[in-house]
Protein backbone atom coordinates (compact mmCIF):
# COMPACT_ATOMS: atom_id res chain seq x y z
CA UNK A 1 0.00 0.00 0.00
CA UNK A 2 2.95 2.23 0.77
CA UNK A 3 4.58 2.02 -2.48
CA UNK A 4 1.61 2.36 -4.46
CA UNK A 5 1.12 5.97 -2.24
CA UNK A 6 4.50 7.01 -3.47
CA UNK A 7 3.65 5.87 -7.07
CA UNK A 8 0.87 8.14 -7.40
CA UNK A 9 2.39 11.05 -5.23
CA UNK A 10 5.41 10.99 -7.58
CA UNK A 11 3.05 11.40 -10.67
CA UNK A 12 1.07 13.84 -9.16
CA UNK A 13 4.28 16.03 -8.93
CA UNK A 14 4.89 16.85 -12.66
CA UNK A 15 1.41 17.40 -13.03
CA UNK A 16 1.09 19.67 -11.04
CA UNK A 17 4.02 21.85 -12.48
CA UNK A 18 2.21 21.79 -15.82
CA UNK A 19 -0.75 22.82 -14.10
CA UNK A 20 1.30 25.86 -12.74
CA UNK A 21 2.91 26.87 -16.09
CA UNK A 22 -0.29 26.36 -17.67
CA UNK A 23 -2.26 28.85 -15.10
CA UNK A 24 0.56 31.21 -15.13
CA UNK A 25 0.10 31.60 -18.72
CA UNK A 26 -3.47 32.77 -18.57
CA UNK A 27 -2.18 36.65 -18.66
CA UNK A 28 -0.75 35.93 -22.15
CA UNK A 29 -3.48 33.72 -23.43
CA UNK A 30 -5.95 37.05 -24.20
CA UNK A 31 -5.66 38.90 -27.63
CA UNK A 32 -2.95 41.91 -26.89
CA UNK A 33 -1.39 43.42 -23.92
CA UNK A 34 -2.90 42.08 -20.56
CA UNK A 35 -1.56 45.39 -19.39
CA UNK A 36 -3.12 47.18 -22.16
CA UNK A 37 -6.65 45.63 -21.39
CA UNK A 38 -5.97 46.53 -17.89
CA UNK A 39 -5.77 50.03 -18.50
CA UNK A 40 -8.31 50.47 -21.14
CA UNK A 41 -8.91 51.81 -24.58
CA UNK A 42 -7.96 55.50 -24.36
CA UNK A 43 -5.07 54.86 -21.88
CA UNK A 44 -1.33 56.41 -22.53
CA UNK A 45 1.72 54.36 -23.66
CA UNK A 46 3.10 55.91 -20.36
CA UNK A 47 0.11 54.42 -18.34
CA UNK A 48 0.58 51.22 -20.21
CA UNK A 49 4.33 50.95 -19.19
CA UNK A 50 3.86 51.69 -15.50
CA UNK A 51 1.16 48.78 -15.20
CA UNK A 52 3.82 46.52 -16.74
CA UNK A 53 6.36 47.55 -14.54
CA UNK A 54 3.85 47.52 -11.37
CA UNK A 55 3.12 43.56 -12.57
CA UNK A 56 6.54 42.75 -13.70
CA UNK A 57 5.45 42.27 -17.60
CA UNK A 58 8.60 44.28 -18.85
CA UNK A 59 10.73 41.33 -17.49
CA UNK A 60 11.83 38.69 -18.99
CA UNK A 61 9.18 35.27 -19.75
CA UNK A 62 10.99 32.84 -17.66
CA UNK A 63 11.97 35.36 -14.39
CA UNK A 64 8.38 36.14 -14.71
CA UNK A 65 6.99 32.75 -14.02
CA UNK A 66 9.58 31.48 -11.31
CA UNK A 67 8.77 35.34 -9.32
CA UNK A 68 5.43 34.55 -9.55
CA UNK A 69 5.74 30.39 -9.07
CA UNK A 70 7.70 31.10 -5.82
CA UNK A 71 5.59 33.86 -4.07
CA UNK A 72 2.35 31.37 -4.55
CA UNK A 73 4.50 28.50 -2.85
CA UNK A 74 4.49 30.81 -0.11
CA UNK A 75 0.71 31.57 -0.63
CA UNK A 76 1.57 35.10 -2.17
CA UNK A 77 -0.42 35.73 -5.31
CA UNK A 78 -0.02 39.41 -5.05
CA UNK A 79 -2.76 42.18 -4.98
CA UNK A 80 -5.59 42.51 -6.86
CA UNK A 81 -5.03 44.64 -9.74
CA UNK A 82 -9.27 46.07 -9.48
CA UNK A 83 -9.68 46.56 -6.05
CA UNK A 84 -5.57 46.43 -4.53
CA UNK A 85 -6.25 43.82 -1.67
CA UNK A 86 -4.16 40.66 -1.29
CA UNK A 87 -5.70 37.63 -3.62
CA UNK A 88 -4.58 35.57 -0.63
CA UNK A 89 -7.23 37.00 1.55
CA UNK A 90 -9.86 36.83 -0.81
CA UNK A 91 -9.31 33.39 -2.12
CA UNK A 92 -9.16 32.13 1.76
CA UNK A 93 -12.37 34.10 2.99
CA UNK A 94 -14.17 32.01 -0.73
CA UNK A 95 -12.92 28.59 -0.34
CA UNK A 96 -14.67 27.36 2.83
CA UNK A 97 -18.01 29.00 0.90
CA UNK A 98 -17.33 26.82 -1.89
CA UNK A 99 -16.47 24.07 0.05
CA UNK A 100 -19.52 24.15 2.35
CA UNK A 101 -21.96 24.21 -0.85
CA UNK A 102 -19.88 21.25 -2.44
CA UNK A 103 -20.77 19.17 1.00
CA UNK A 104 -23.86 20.34 0.90
CA UNK A 105 -24.47 19.38 -2.83
CA UNK A 106 -22.95 15.77 -2.53
CA UNK A 107 -25.18 15.24 0.61
CA UNK A 108 -28.24 15.75 -1.37
CA UNK A 109 -26.73 13.97 -4.64
CA UNK A 110 -26.29 10.64 -2.52
CA UNK A 111 -29.39 10.95 -0.74
CA UNK A 112 -31.43 10.92 -3.64
CA UNK A 113 -29.10 8.83 -5.71
CA UNK A 114 -28.48 5.81 -3.76
CA UNK A 115 -32.71 4.81 -3.45
CA UNK A 116 -32.70 5.37 -7.47
CA UNK A 117 -30.09 3.35 -8.35
CA UNK A 118 -30.70 0.51 -5.95
CA UNK A 119 -34.47 0.01 -7.62
CA UNK A 120 -33.70 0.92 -10.70
CA UNK A 121 -30.71 -2.23 -10.68
CA UNK A 122 -33.25 -4.48 -8.52
CA UNK A 123 -36.20 -3.92 -10.55
CA UNK A 124 -35.36 -2.85 -14.06
CA UNK A 125 -39.07 -4.09 -15.34
CA UNK A 126 -40.86 -1.76 -12.67
CA UNK A 127 -42.82 0.99 -13.11
CA UNK A 128 -40.91 2.66 -10.70
CA UNK A 129 -37.66 1.78 -12.83
CA UNK A 130 -38.83 3.66 -15.56
CA UNK A 131 -39.80 7.18 -13.49
CA UNK A 132 -36.36 6.91 -11.99
CA UNK A 133 -34.99 6.59 -15.74
CA UNK A 134 -37.12 9.63 -16.57
CA UNK A 135 -35.72 11.44 -13.78
CA UNK A 136 -32.42 10.92 -15.05
CA UNK A 137 -32.71 12.22 -18.06
CA UNK A 138 -34.44 15.20 -16.91
CA UNK A 139 -31.72 15.75 -14.23
CA UNK A 140 -29.32 15.69 -16.91
CA UNK A 141 -30.98 17.38 -19.46
CA UNK A 142 -32.16 20.52 -18.30
CA UNK A 143 -29.30 23.08 -17.86
CA UNK A 144 -28.11 24.08 -13.85
CA UNK A 145 -29.11 27.65 -14.37
CA UNK A 146 -32.52 26.77 -15.47
CA UNK A 147 -32.87 24.55 -12.43
CA UNK A 148 -32.12 27.03 -10.65
CA UNK A 149 -34.09 29.89 -11.45
CA UNK A 150 -37.11 27.82 -11.33
CA UNK A 151 -36.26 27.12 -7.57
CA UNK A 152 -35.82 30.58 -7.05
CA UNK A 153 -39.39 31.03 -8.40
CA UNK A 154 -40.83 28.63 -6.68
CA UNK A 155 -39.27 28.47 -3.37
CA UNK A 156 -38.45 32.58 -3.18
CA UNK A 157 -40.48 34.49 -5.39
CA UNK A 158 -43.60 32.71 -4.55
CA UNK A 159 -43.51 31.16 -1.42
CA UNK A 160 -40.44 32.82 0.07
CA UNK A 161 -39.28 29.61 2.08
CA UNK A 162 -35.49 30.45 1.25
CA UNK A 163 -33.64 33.74 -0.12
CA UNK A 164 -33.31 34.70 -3.57
CA UNK A 165 -29.64 35.73 -2.31
CA UNK A 166 -27.50 32.75 -1.03
CA UNK A 167 -25.27 34.34 1.46
CA UNK A 168 -22.18 32.43 3.13
CA UNK A 169 -22.99 31.53 6.62
CA UNK A 170 -20.73 28.90 8.31
CA UNK A 171 -22.21 26.01 9.58
CA UNK A 172 -20.47 25.72 12.72
CA UNK A 173 -21.67 29.29 13.82
CA UNK A 174 -25.27 29.30 12.45
CA UNK A 175 -26.74 25.71 11.29
CA UNK A 176 -30.10 27.22 10.37
CA UNK A 177 -29.14 29.89 8.80
CA UNK A 178 -26.38 27.93 7.11
CA UNK A 179 -29.02 25.25 5.98
CA UNK A 180 -31.40 28.70 4.41
CA UNK A 181 -28.80 30.22 2.50
CA UNK A 182 -26.96 27.04 0.96
CA UNK A 183 -29.99 24.66 0.58
CA UNK A 184 -31.07 26.37 -2.70
CA UNK A 185 -27.86 25.78 -5.06
CA UNK A 186 -26.79 22.79 -3.07
CA UNK A 187 -30.75 21.08 -4.30
CA UNK A 188 -29.69 23.11 -8.02
CA UNK A 189 -26.34 20.64 -7.94
CA UNK A 190 -27.40 17.83 -6.10
CA UNK A 191 -30.17 17.50 -8.22
CA UNK A 192 -28.06 17.30 -11.63
CA UNK A 193 -25.09 15.12 -9.88
CA UNK A 194 -28.02 12.44 -8.28
CA UNK A 195 -28.72 11.94 -12.13
CA UNK A 196 -25.16 10.82 -12.47
CA UNK A 197 -24.16 8.92 -9.37
CA UNK A 198 -27.63 6.86 -9.73
CA UNK A 199 -26.53 5.72 -13.22
CA UNK A 200 -23.31 4.73 -12.27
CA UNK A 201 -24.72 2.67 -9.17
CA UNK A 202 -27.85 0.91 -11.60
CA UNK A 203 -25.14 0.22 -13.63
CA UNK A 204 -22.57 -1.36 -11.07
CA UNK A 205 -25.06 -3.04 -9.05
CA UNK A 206 -26.78 -4.92 -11.54
CA UNK A 207 -22.98 -5.83 -12.74
CA UNK A 208 -22.74 -7.01 -9.58
CA UNK A 209 -25.65 -9.06 -9.08
CA UNK A 210 -24.73 -11.12 -12.11
CA UNK A 211 -21.97 -11.98 -10.55
CA UNK A 212 -21.09 -15.99 -9.41
CA UNK A 213 -20.29 -14.87 -5.31
CA UNK A 214 -23.94 -13.45 -5.87
CA UNK A 215 -25.66 -16.33 -6.96
CA UNK A 216 -23.86 -18.68 -4.83
CA UNK A 217 -25.00 -16.79 -2.11
CA UNK A 218 -28.51 -17.13 -2.67
CA UNK A 219 -28.06 -20.92 -3.28
CA UNK A 220 -27.14 -20.85 0.08
CA UNK A 221 -30.43 -18.97 1.08
CA UNK A 222 -28.88 -16.15 2.53
CA UNK A 223 -31.98 -13.15 2.47
CA UNK A 224 -31.72 -11.00 -0.59
CA UNK A 225 -31.28 -7.85 1.44
CA UNK A 226 -28.25 -8.99 2.78
CA UNK A 227 -27.36 -10.50 -0.81
CA UNK A 228 -27.53 -6.70 -2.13
CA UNK A 229 -26.25 -4.85 1.36
CA UNK A 230 -23.43 -7.47 1.94
CA UNK A 231 -22.09 -8.90 -1.04
CA UNK A 232 -22.96 -6.59 -4.64
CA UNK A 233 -23.02 -3.40 -2.56
CA UNK A 234 -19.95 -3.59 -1.58
CA UNK A 235 -18.23 -3.87 -5.00
CA UNK A 236 -20.87 -2.05 -6.72
CA UNK A 237 -19.44 1.05 -4.82
CA UNK A 238 -16.08 1.36 -6.42
CA UNK A 239 -16.95 2.69 -9.65
CA UNK A 240 -19.01 5.26 -7.42
CA UNK A 241 -16.74 6.07 -5.43
CA UNK A 242 -14.62 7.48 -8.42
CA UNK A 243 -16.99 9.87 -9.77
CA UNK A 244 -18.32 11.29 -6.01
CA UNK A 245 -14.55 12.11 -5.41
CA UNK A 246 -14.49 13.43 -8.77
CA UNK A 247 -17.64 15.90 -8.58
CA UNK A 248 -16.39 16.91 -4.91
CA UNK A 249 -13.32 17.99 -6.45
CA UNK A 250 -14.89 19.72 -9.68
CA UNK A 251 -17.17 21.34 -6.77
CA UNK A 252 -14.38 22.84 -4.89
CA UNK A 253 -13.34 24.22 -7.75
CA UNK A 254 -16.20 26.76 -7.50
CA UNK A 255 -19.88 25.92 -9.44
CA UNK A 256 -19.37 28.89 -11.56
CA UNK A 257 -22.87 29.13 -13.05
CA UNK A 258 -24.90 28.26 -9.90
CA UNK A 259 -23.22 30.70 -8.10
CA UNK A 260 -23.79 33.50 -10.34
CA UNK A 261 -27.39 32.45 -10.36
CA UNK A 262 -27.76 32.46 -6.89
CA UNK A 263 -25.30 35.30 -6.38
CA UNK A 264 -23.24 33.02 -4.00
CA UNK A 265 -20.00 34.17 -2.34
CA UNK A 266 -18.14 31.03 -3.46
CA UNK A 267 -15.00 30.78 -6.01
CA UNK A 268 -16.54 29.94 -8.72
CA UNK A 269 -18.30 33.72 -8.67
CA UNK A 270 -14.89 34.62 -7.71
CA UNK A 271 -14.08 33.27 -11.27
CA UNK A 272 -16.62 34.99 -12.64
CA UNK A 273 -16.09 38.43 -11.43
CA UNK A 274 -12.33 38.22 -12.62
CA UNK A 275 -12.91 37.36 -15.60
CA UNK A 276 -15.31 40.36 -16.27
CA UNK A 277 -12.63 42.35 -14.90
CA UNK A 278 -9.79 41.08 -16.36
CA UNK A 279 -8.00 41.07 -13.18
CA UNK A 280 -5.41 38.11 -13.95
CA UNK A 281 -3.73 37.95 -10.09
CA UNK A 282 -7.25 36.50 -8.72
CA UNK A 283 -7.59 34.12 -12.02
CA UNK A 284 -4.64 33.00 -11.70
CA UNK A 285 -4.75 31.74 -7.95
CA UNK A 286 -8.64 31.02 -8.50
CA UNK A 287 -7.75 28.55 -11.29
CA UNK A 288 -4.38 27.51 -9.36
CA UNK A 289 -6.87 26.32 -6.16
CA UNK A 290 -8.84 24.65 -8.82
CA UNK A 291 -6.76 22.55 -9.99
CA UNK A 292 -5.36 21.64 -6.66
CA UNK A 293 -7.78 20.46 -5.31
CA UNK A 294 -8.74 18.26 -8.45
CA UNK A 295 -5.88 16.71 -8.30
CA UNK A 296 -5.91 16.22 -4.45
CA UNK A 297 -9.24 14.47 -3.67
CA UNK A 298 -7.87 12.65 -7.18
CA UNK A 299 -5.09 11.16 -5.49
CA UNK A 300 -6.92 10.78 -1.96
CA UNK A 301 -9.68 8.70 -4.19
CA UNK A 302 -7.10 6.41 -5.95
CA UNK A 303 -5.63 5.49 -2.62
CA UNK A 304 -9.26 4.94 -1.50
CA UNK A 305 -10.01 2.87 -4.32
CA UNK A 306 -6.33 0.92 -3.66
CA UNK A 307 -7.67 0.13 0.00
CA UNK A 308 -11.39 -1.19 -1.05
CA UNK A 309 -9.98 -3.14 -3.69
CA UNK A 310 -6.24 -4.73 -3.30
CA UNK A 311 -6.12 -5.80 -6.71
CA UNK A 312 -5.77 -1.93 -7.78
CA UNK A 313 -2.11 -1.85 -5.48
CA UNK A 314 -0.77 -5.31 -7.72
CA UNK A 315 -1.60 -3.94 -11.10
Amino acid sequence: MGSYVIRRFLQFIPVVILASIAVWAIVYAVPGSPAAALAGENATPETVAAIEERLGLNRPVIVQYFTWIGQAIHLDFGNSAINGQPVMEQLSSRIPASLQLALFAMVIGLVLAFPMGVVAAVKPRSIATKVINLYQAVALAVPTFWVGILLIIGLSVKNQVFPAISNYVSIWSDPIGAIRNTLLPALCLGIYISGIIARFITASLRDALGQDYVRTARAKGVPEGAVISRHAMRNAMLPTVTIVGLMIGEFLGGTVVTEVVFSYPGLGRMIYSGITARDYPIIQAAVLFTILAFLVINLLVDVLYAFLDPRVRLS
